[in-house]
Order: C-alpha cells, then structure tokens, then sequence
C-alpha cells in the first residue's frame, strides 16, 4: 500500500511522528530511506526527526559498557575520598558538553535508586539540568522531593523550582517548592520568610533527607557556573578575595570546605550545607578540570556517597595532593 507524501515541515514537531520513526529505526533496523518511503516523508526529514527526538530524550542511546580506563578511575576515586560509588564519564569537553554528559550519567542512575517512600533533596545547574534527558524511573510510591534552595525571579531555562517540580513529576512524587527568591535583601528577610510564610516545614522536611543530589561550581564572573550569570561582578570579586573557590547550593566554601565569612550568605534562600550533609545518601555530579577545586571543597565540606564527574576532573581529583 503506497502512503500519501507528507510535505508539512511541521511533522518535526509531532512527537508521535517522530516515536514511530524512532522505533522503526532504532528497534526494527530500518534505514533512513525505508522509514521515508513508509511513512512518506523525506530522508532529510527523517534525519532531522531522530536528531530532534534524541535531543528530546524520546530517544535515548544506552552505552552498558565503561571503558577500561574510567572503570580504573572509579575505583581509585572510591579508594580515595572514601566514596561508595564513582561513575566516571570519557573524555574531556567544554563545559556545556560536561554538563550534558555527566547530567546524563546522573539522570541513568538516579533513574535506579529513588525508590518507595524516598525522601529526595535536589540543588540545580546545568548538570542537574541535563540529567532530565535520562531520569526515566518508574512511577514510586509516597516520594517526596525538596527543593533545596530559592528560585530566579526572572525566567531562565535553568531555575532551581522548575528541576523540583520536573524530578517529581517524572517520578509521580509531592514536591516542596522553596518559593522564594534565591537571594534577599537581608538576613531579617530570610529569617521572616523562613518563619513566617510556611517555609519552615520545608526546612524540617530537609533534615529527613534519604538522597540528596547536589552540583557545585567554581567561582567568578569568568567561570562557568549559574551564579556567574546572576550575580554582581563585584560581588563576584569579593567572594573570590574572600577565599571562596566553590558554589555549592550558592553558598559560598573555600579550598578547605569552609563557608566564607561574606554578607551574602545570611542572604541566601537555601538549605544549609550542614543540614544536607545529614541525608542518608549525598550525590554530588560536576566535572570539568576548572570544577576540580570546587569539587574537592564540597567533598572535604559533605561526606559524599556517589560522585559523578568526567574522565578530566577525575584524573586532576586523584593528582591533587592534600
């Protein structure tokens, strides 16, 4: 039977489309011009269809072997920094393609361990972000997931609400929202905003954590981490004389793990490290060479259990002396 000829360039955008032309490639071993003569669509078409739904997460590619040599580096990671789990993923890329690739690596595992009745802490950042294209678990039983810090006023693809609310919808979980800014104008503010707009029961719920998932990044208006793009350049240059060398849940350590003695921290809508350092099991996903220091700040500050970073990080990780 001979099918009509599609010629609409909108099909690109209609996702059962692009599923079943995924399916016939993917799982029936179709090429690309059997799959446009049946469904009377270009080749053209068709490759831009399974482009787009890769970058949809409707498609996702599963590599179940590690190379050797990152298997090698998990474990030393492990042995080192006394860690119960590494995922090590190749190469070394800019710093958008380490977020996508170690975000993904975190979305796979992550998709295995949030189990019934977990109780789930999550940061934000481009890493966490990333790992929304690979969290596919299956639907759980009475989960809750905690925002573990304020959101952006002003819209952006990345805002610590949004991944909350997307991480609980995917898993069918209760979601606490931190509804409030990310930063405030004063201590006072915080205080009342804790005490006296209900957020305190957010705060409670966090010191139950079962798994907390956090990212961290490095410091300044140079670098690559979220605070970079919302934060004043000269606050920024004050942090950095202060010492501070990492961003984890925007607040601010240095090289030894230790919160910077910097105004901005009484003003920073987020769950204390201290008290995420309490969950049950920490999750730390960032890689990077330029992270390195921010990640073994965050290490010395919180007893992680699985690290997740890429094959650069790794290596300057297990050089650094200390």
């Amino acid at each position: 039977m001979t099918k009509l000829t599609r010629t609409s360039p909108a099909l690109i955008d209609t996702r059962s489309l692009r599923v079943r032309a995924a399916w016939l490639y993917y799982n029936r071993g179709l090429t690309q011009k059997d799959i446009a003569d049946n469904l009377g669509i270009s080749r053209s078409t068709i490759i831009r269809m399974l482009d787009e739904a890769r970058k949809r997460g409707e498609v996702q590619v599963w590599i179940n072997q590690t190379p050797g040599e990152c298997t090698d580096l998990e474990l030393q990671l492990e042995e080192r920094f006394g860690l119960d789990e590494a995922i090590v993923v190749p190469g070394e890329g800019t710093a958008e393609e380490t977020a996508q690739e170690v975000g993904a690596a975190l979305g796979m595992f992550l998709s295995e361990v949030v189990t019934d009745h977990c109780v789930l802490g999550v940061g934000w950042g481009r890493t966490l972000n990333a790992s929304l294209a690979t969290f596919r678990p299956s639907l759980r039983q009475d989960v809750k997931v905690v925002s573990l810090l304020g959101g952006l006023l002003e819209a952006t693809a990345i805002n610590p609400i949004d991944y909350s609310w997307r991480v609980a919808s995917a898993v069918g979980a209760d979601c606490l929202l931190f509804l409030a800014p990310l930063v405030v104008d004063s201590a006072d503010t915080k205080r009342r905003l804790i005490e006296r707009c209900g957020l305190d029961a957010l705060f409670q719920r966090a010191e139950t954590l079962d798994i907390a998932v956090v990212s961290c990044g490095e410091v300044g208006k140079a670098g690559s981490s979220l605070s970079a793009g919302f934060l004043p350049h000269d606050l920024q240059d004050s942090l950095v004389a202060a010492g501070a060398v990492a961003d984890t849940l925007c607040q601010f350590l240095d090289a030894e793990g230790r919160t910077v003695a910097h105004p901005i921290h009484d003003r920073v809508m987020s769950v204390d490290l201290d008290t995420v350092a309490t969950a049950r099991h920490i999750v730390l996903a960032s890689g990077g060479v330029k992270r390195v220091p921010a990640i073994l700040a965050t290490l010395k500050r919180m007893r992680c259990h699985t690290l997740v970073t890429d094959e650069a990080a790794a290596r300057l990780l297990l050089a650094d002396p200390a």
